[in-house]
């Protein structure tokens, strides 16, 4: 058995293809996408897992995961580069007789009992790697022992309009979870599920070789192995978590999230020196804001060159935005450039995409409509012409073309 034993190890999934952010996920995973200037969005969960102490990590990639891969490294910047333990990027591999892809989240955990079973700990963490959020696992650990509980289920309260996009938790008294409803139409309880777990590793490795054995499974935790352990009568607990959190699955949540970085009543504080989230970022010079540039309420990363207007905006590393622009309301990615004149409201940048002088892109937006903002992107790599017009709520594509 190997000798360097971990109470708890975390398993990060981090493969989906996030279909609904568009261009912006056409060339790489959700959680490398950039977020907040200078951050990923994998930055968040990881920097979770060192600040409560977790250093064992395993990182399952599968779609377009070079960016991904090339970004974590040897987990250093995260303070993971260590002989025990560290990060572990873990794509879907060949075995003797066959390999696959994996097939749904409780399948890629599956897949890679192995590795777990390398540092045999009592304690295994599932987390998603496309959440914004600052979160303690050690207490959710600590909460988790004192019940005893076989799996314990992160959830946050949210309004009950809003209830039936997640997989709710309904739960007793103490806590403990007596039905999962995913997606209910007619919610019972405002229990969101996170998709943050913890599991006492003996029981959930039985339960995934039972679910990978079982050919009418979709191989999920939410619509698979939580119902089973429930069906079986499994101590399973909700752990209340009431700080920041957001699932930036979709261009408006992704949007939200950057605006409410500006926000210092949001909950979402990066500069908090007692919780830090650690990036990984190049040696590049301080921004430079030119002598009639304007910059309000706004978050400028290092290397830009500004010498429009920009008003409650989050501008990524290495962008220029030219003389008389404007971009307002907006989240611009590493290297995109604004052209002089330019007016850029609402709307999403993608990296390295170049706005010519005079375009416009977006508009002005009083309010979102059914719950989403109506939020303009231009893809990575993108360019939109001197004098182009991009609408309101418009995606262009991006990225480099296939051979």
């Amino acid at each position: 058995m190997y000798s360097n034993r971990k109470e708890c190890v975390a398993m990060l999934l981090a493969g989906g293809q996030g279909t609904r952010l568009g261009c912006l996920t056409r060339d790489m995973a959700k959680p490398a996408v950039p977020f907040g200037g200078k951050y990923r969005i994998i930055d968040f969960p990881l920097s979770n897992c060192i600040n409560s102490g977790i250093d064992t990590i395993g990182v399952l990639t599968q779609y377009q995961p070079f960016d991904l891969n090339q970004y974590i490294g040897n987990g250093q910047p995260w303070d993971l580069d260590r002989l025990s333990g560290g990060v572990f990027v873990l794509p879907p591999y060949m075995r003797a007789k066959s390999g696959e892809w994996y097939k749904g989240t409780a399948n890629a955990i599956y897949q890679n009992i192995a590795f777990i079973d390398r540092f045999s700990p009592e304690y295994v963490l599932v987390l998603s790697g496309d959440h914004i959020y600052k979160m303690d696992y050690a207490d959710m650990l600590k909460y988790h022992k004192e019940k005893n509980a076989d799996c314990t289920i992160a959830v946050i309260d949210v309004p009950y309009e809003e209830a039936s996009r997640f997989g709710i938790m309904n739960t007793n008294k103490d806590d403990s979870v007596y039905e999962f409803e995913e997606k209910p139409k007619t919610p019972k309880s405002t229990n969101a599920s996170m998709g943050i777990y913890i599991f006492t590793w003996a029981k959930l490795r039985k339960y995934l070789i039972e679910d990978e054995h079982d050919k009418n499974s979709q191989n999920d935790f939410g619509k698979n192995i939580i119902p089973n352990m429930l069906g079986d009568g499994q101590k399973l607990f909700a752990y209340r978590f009431s700080g920041y959190w957001k699932d930036v699955g979709t261009i408006s949540s992704l949007w939200e999230a950057n605006m409410d970085i500006l926000d210092e009543d949001s909950g979402i504080n990066l500069r908090d020196p007692s919780w830090k989230i650690y990036a990984r970022n190049s040696a590049i010079p301080p921004h430079n804001i030119g002598k009639n540039a304007l910059v309000r309420h706004s978050l400028v990363t290092e290397g830009c060159n500004i010498d429009g207007k920009v008003a409650h905006s989050v501008i990524s590393s290495s962008v220029k935005i030219g003389k008389g622009a404007v971009v307002e309301n907006s989240t611009v990615m590493p290297g995109a450039v604004i052209g002089d004149n330019a007016v850029v409201k609402y709307s999403i940048i993608g990296q390295n995409a170049k706005i010519g002088s005079g375009a416009v892109v977006g508009g002005d937006l009083d309010s979102p409509k059914k719950g989403e903002w109506e939020i303009t992107v231009v893809g990575p790599d993108a360019v939109v012409e001197d004098n182009g017009k991009v609408e309101i709520n418009a995606m262009i594509e991006g990225g480099k073309k296939d051979e």
